[in-house]
């Protein structure tokens, strides 16, 4: 049987990655992460320039390795935008600002109870 330890990544554990990367999934680290976090979300808007005109935010996935044959160049952006992902950006930089978001759960005794049965404890618990 072959193991797939350190593939699986990005969610798809067969063949190479290919180099492209969801913003939003970058920003909804930055509780976790803020020193590289922040740089990445001012590279993102100035240098990709992911943002400018494009009112519901980050564009959902760019790939600045992927060949453009036809202008002879590199790199992609999609053109298409999914609602579903600025849930995780507002919810995570709320939590990063305020911590609100982890105040909640640890105020929230069925959490608690719950992480507790299912064998955590440590940290905040």
């Amino acid at each position: 049987m072959r193991e797939f330890y350190g593939y699986i990544g990005r969610g798809a554990p067969f063949g190479p990655d290919d180099g492209t990367i969801a913003p939003w999934a970058t920003v909804a680290s930055l509780p976790f992460a803020p020193d590289i976090v922040l740089p990445l979300i001012s590279y993102y808007v100035y240098q990709l320039q992911l943002k400018n005109n494009h009112p519901y935010g980050f564009k959902v996935t760019f790939n600045l390795t992927h060949p453009d044959r036809s202008a002879n160049t590199f790199g992609w952006i999609s053109p298409w935008h999914y609602g579903l992902n600025q849930g995780p950006i507002i919810l995570m930089i709320e939590n990063h600002r305020t911590g609100l978001l982890w105040q909640w759960m640890r105020d929230c005794p069925y959490l608690v109870a719950g992480l507790q049965r299912a064998g955590f404890s440590g940290g905040w618990l």
